[in-house]
């Protein structure tokens, strides 16, 4: 058995603290068990010599006597070309001993009416929260004071530090919704200087498309990218609408990007409709960009049979292109008085029509995809019904499929919707 011998935590803690400030770019942080040093630095595995061992047995492994000239804490840090490893082993005590650390120079900080002493504190809580948060992402009180120093100051390059940090934190737990609220803060400060966004807005983008995409369906970076947009320029938002086309073409089944798209298309529709903002599309170029996006989330669907989050992105563009831009002109088309309106929009439901009429046909096959594509089909049918009740019922009823639509809507449990809606057209017609 091991002897047990006492480790100071504050001493981790304190080297930790050095590697930190001694590199400023350091872009990963991770934790590692002792036994994958070894593939690293090529010396003697450090293994605890039983799995039910407690902490302080386990440290006599990080206090073995080292070589000449070896660091102390070579087996509680690895650290290369910017990227951080920490002893798995070590947490327990790291964490406990900036907790203390940080919660002392806090009050201090708070308390103290000395200028000197609320100096020295003040540089303690931002290093010692710095620490606290590469081992715990989300405490909520380590953030929040470092809130509270920087916005006294906001200068530039603390609020750049900020940012760093947050994806320090985000490189070892990228669904830290602590960490995406921080760096919304860190932005809404940026925005109230009158900084030129557009840079940092791109940057931030391409950060958070790297993060989806080492950590699949993470739907707080998403909406964190959601948040974005509002700052996007309509050149920015056009990139990102072509950027981000590949991915989602790679990715179906999360809903997520193509939520992502639905915000940038949204934006685009927001400057449409502002006639003091100068930065906006033409409409004709918005028609032909919103029948490129259906044109092309049809073809997805026919790929990839029975994505559900390929018919709800449907659904978005369907009702957006029948509010705004049925209509030829620059006037919001959702107008019933509007002879070529009601045109356009009934000429859009007969093309929809044919789309989900061919998306409904099962093959003779025991692919169950071809079931759920049917039942999205008719489910789109019966969404879209609703959406355009005056003209919807006299093209359906001319369909081939109707008795099909039908059949699909009582199969999966929506009969009672459809008669309603039914009753409702015969009662208007």
């Amino acid at each position: 058995m091991m002897s047990k011998v006492t480790v100071d935590p504050y001493e981790l803690l304190a080297n930790l603290e050095n590697i930190l400030d001694s590199d400023p770019h350091i872009e990963e942080v991770g934790f590692i068990h002792p036994s994958q040093f070894a593939a690293f630095d090529g010396e003697g595995a450090v293994i605890p010599s039983s799995s039910t061992g407690n902490t302080f047995e386990v440290l006599d492994e990080i206090n073995k006597p080292k070589s000449e000239g070896a660091s102390s804490f070579e087996n509680v840090f690895l650290y290369r070309e910017h990227k951080l490893g920490i002893s798995s082993l070590s947490l327990f005590l790291l964490y406990n001993a900036a907790k203390d650390a940080f919660f002392t120079s806090y009050r201090s900080y708070r308390l103290s009416s000395d200028p000197l002493i609320k100096k020295a504190a003040e540089i303690d809580v931002m290093k010692h929260s710095r620490a606290l948060l590469l081992l715990s992402s989300d405490f909520g009180t380590a953030w929040n004071s470092r809130k509270m120093i920087v916005s006294k100051k906001s200068l530039p390059s603390l609020l750049m530090d900020e940012l760093h940090l947050s994806a320090l934190v985000l490189s070892y737990s990228p669904k830290s919704e602590r960490s995406w609220s921080h760096r919304r803060w860190v932005i809404k400060m940026i925005a109230q200087k009158d900084e030129d966004l557009q840079d940092i807005v791109q940057k931030e983008s391409v950060f958070v498309k790297t993060i989806v995409g080492n950590y699949k369906m993470n739907y707080r970076a998403w909406s964190y990218r959601c948040w974005l947009v509002s700052y996007m320029s309509i050149t920015q938002i056009l990139h990102e609408l072509q950027i981000s086309r590949d991915w989602a073409a790679l990715h179906v089944a999360d809903n997520s990007c193509y939520h992502y798209r639905s915000c940038l298309l949204l934006k685009i529709i927001e400057k449409m409709h502002h006639d003091h903002v100068s930065d906006c599309l033409p409409h004709v170029e918005i028609r032909r960009l919103w029948q490129q996006e259906l044109d092309w989330v049809a073809s997805l669907i026919n790929r990839y049979v029975g994505r559900e989050a390929l018919w709800l992105h449907r659904r978005f563009l369907s009702l957006i292109w029948m509010k705004h831009l049925a209509n030829d002109d620059d006037q919001i088309a959702l107008c019933n008085s509007c002879a070529d309106n009601i045109e356009n929009v009934s000429r859009f439901v007969k093309d929809e029509l044919i789309f989900a009429q061919q998306c409904s046909i099962v093959p003779d096959n025991d692919f169950e995809d071809y079931e759920a594509q049917a039942i999205h089909s008719a489910d789109y049918i019966a969404w879209l019904a609703k959406q355009m009740p005056v003209s919807f019922f006299v093209e359906l009823e001319k369909s081939s499929h109707y008795e099909t639509f039908k059949l699909l809507l009582y199969q999966n449990g929506k009969g009672s919707l459809w008669e309603s809606m039914a009753a409702s057209w015969r009662r208007s017609a």
